[in-house]
């Protein structure tokens, strides 16, 4: 049943308390391992051409064998998985640009601040 305080003309906030993708896993490759094992270790490898015993070894911490990034670009677009991509995102650009916006806000909270501390100690006119 829809709402009738709801219409298509407003927009609804969703909160979303889930932590972020590089809070919950430490690296790509363990990202795609939890797609894989979500979606089923058997019908990923079929997919990726891939026997399930080397898939499950590729996504470990094995030394000798790796997942590959054609194998990686292969599961995205076979399973249309895109969190990888996201993790990838938030990894590489989120904090970047999060961090300096946050930087710049708290400057612009302290500034005032700063002016009168600065003419209380007779360092600025």
């Amino acid at each position: 049943m829809r709402s009738t305080n709801i219409n298509q003309q407003q927009n609804q906030l969703v909160l979303d308390f889930e932590p972020g993708l590089t809070e919950r896993f430490t690296s790509a490759r363990e990202c795609v391992a939890q797609g894989v094992y979500q979606r089923g270790l058997k019908r990923v490898a079929g997919d990726l051409d891939e026997a399930p015993g080397n898939l499950s070894v590729k996504l470990s911490d094995d030394p000798v064998r790796h997942f590959s990034l054609d194998m990686f670009e292969r599961y995205v677009e076979k399973t249309g998985d895109l969190m990888p991509i996201y993790y990838l995102v938030e990894k590489f650009l989120g904090d970047k640009r999060n961090s300096k916006q946050a930087a710049v806000e708290q400057i612009q909270e302290l500034g005032p601040q700063l002016i009168e501390l600065l003419k209380k100690a007779g360092l600025a006119a």
